[in-house]
């Protein structure tokens, strides 16, 4: 894609949809004896996520797996819309949209594996993490240079951010 669609595809976002695992972590799933289970996710991915809801776009989670870890990290980052255990994630997409009133096209979503193409393929602007299965790449508008779990959240947060001029003006903040 070449860099202008791809800003102007950014420019138009009004929603930023992520998947969770292989995503927002490197895919690597931790269990214990006790069934408990435990993700690790980037700091780096999570300022990039505060700070692009501080510029007014808003942030969605829509996940096959459910946990209590995911649960608690997005309250920490004060992510509302946290949609877990949909095996068919479309139906939560479409939910999310109406109830922001936003529609597919200002939409990015971020997936990296099979299971996120019926959203990828609807929304304006589809983005594979570096380490995404082929055929993510294949219909991604863009790819991030990191893997999930690797800050890639962070890198697509900029590059909206940058887009619709807000980015310098996050910075400026912690260069007071």
């Amino acid at each position: 894609m070449q860099e202008k669609e791809l800003t102007q595809r950014a420019q138009a976002v009004r929603l930023v949809v992520f998947d969770v695992d292989g995503v927002l972590t490197d895919g690597s799933l931790f269990l214990g004896d006790d069934g408990q289970e435990y993700k690790a996710f980037n700091s780096k991915d999570g300022h990039g996520m505060k700070m692009l809801q501080q510029s007014g776009v808003p942030i969605g989670i829509i996940t096959g797996r459910t946990s209590n870890v995911v649960a608690k990290r997005m309250e920490s980052l004060g992510i509302e819309h946290v949609y877990q255990g949909q095996l068919d994630k479309l139906p939560a997409f479409e939910a999310l949209c109406a109830k922001l009133g936003v529609g597919p096209e200002q939409v990015a979503y971020v997936g990296d594996d099979v299971v996120d193409l019926p959203i990828m393929l609807r929304c304006g602007l589809a983005i594979a993490v570096a380490d995404a299965h082929p055929l993510v790449h294949k219909h991604a508008h863009w790819s991030t240079d990191l893997p999930g779990g690797r800050a890639a959240a962070r890198e697509v947060c900029e590059l909206i951010m940058q887009a619709q001029g807000t980015l310098e003006a996050a910075f400026d903040h912690y260069l007071l």
